[in-house]
């Protein structure tokens, strides 16, 4: 049985995002995002910030790739991946990402939009 594994994040890109492709010339970007989060603790504000790397592939990759710049604002749209390795040591290694599927620019300027959001469901293959 699958179960649901959807997230969805607004944060601030930490760097310019990073573009390759596989052996088969499929587009990946990856990026990193900080994201903000606020509570009370004894009438006191804490503040806490989450940086997550974001992987997206195919013509929504490359789309990413061109558009998005450090400091930019985005929501992502997508899942959880667990990765899990051993080191040399034989040491075991867990990092979480997310393996986005839409992507919306929330401070997109190069359009006459206010906003864009691509998909890999509405950008053209």
């Amino acid at each position: 049985m699958r179960n649901f594994n959807l997230v969805v994040l607004e944060g601030n890109l930490v760097s310019d995002p990073e573009i390759r492709s596989t052996q088969n010339g499929t587009a990946l970007c990856t990026f990193s995002i900080a994201s903000n989060y606020s509570f009370y603790r004894d009438e006191e504000l804490q503040e806490e910030v989450y940086f997550l790397d974001v992987t997206v592939w195919a013509k929504l990759a490359e789309l990413c790739n061109e558009h998005l710049k450090k400091g930019r604002r985005v929501i992502v749209n997508g899942r959880i991946k667990q990765s899990k390795w051993l080191d040399d040591d034989g040491g075991t290694h867990s990092k979480i990402s997310i393996v986005g599927n839409q992507v919306q620019f929330l401070d997109f300027k190069d359009s006459q939009k206010d906003e864009a959001e691509l998909s890999e469901e509405n950008v053209p293959f």
